[in-house]
């Protein structure tokens, strides 16, 4: 098998870049139905489907709308399929990440408060973004250093 010579944990067989993509992947899909969540998003009432006129904020802090929160559910959906695999788990890790670090840079230049802010996006978001963007790539690359590519 050409999987079989990656480290696996003896517990669950898996190599560790598969166990780190399902984690994330799990906390994408737990933040994406938190943000339907009155209580835990503050300010429920201001959820619109996109942009910066949507006030609600995840846990009263980071700004969501509807695209925001759907975007963290097929992000998680994703992530979950392609950890089936240990390439694929790489490629959401280091590709997500990347997809992260572009949204942070997105986050930076645009003006909050226009049209253009769809997403939509808060300064503790590009915070956030920046950290998911770093924080991925180098988990799959960590988890994966000495392997050989497949």
């Amino acid at each position: 098998m050409a999987h079989s010579r990656a480290r696996r944990n003896p517990a669950d067989g898996k190599a560790p870049v598969r166990r780190a993509a399902g984690v994330v992947a799990v906390v994408f899909l737990l933040v994406g139905v938190l943000g339907f969540v009155p209580g835990v998003t503050s300010d429920f009432g201001d959820l619109r489907f996109a942009g910066h006129e949507s006030d609600a904020k995840l846990l009263g802090l980071f700004q969501v709308s509807v695209l925001h929160n759907i975007v963290h559910l097929l992000f998680g959906v994703a992530g979950l399929a392609l950890a089936r695999t240990i390439s694929g788990a790489r490629t959401f890790l280091v590709g997500g990440g990347a997809i992260y670090l572009v949204l942070w840079l997105y986050g930076l230049v645009v003006d909050h408060d226009s049209g253009a802010n769809f997403v939509p996006v808060n300064n503790a978001d590009n915070w956030l973004h920046l950290f998911l963007g770093v924080g991925m790539i180098a988990l799959g690359v960590l988890t994966t250093r000495g392997q050989p590519r497949r």
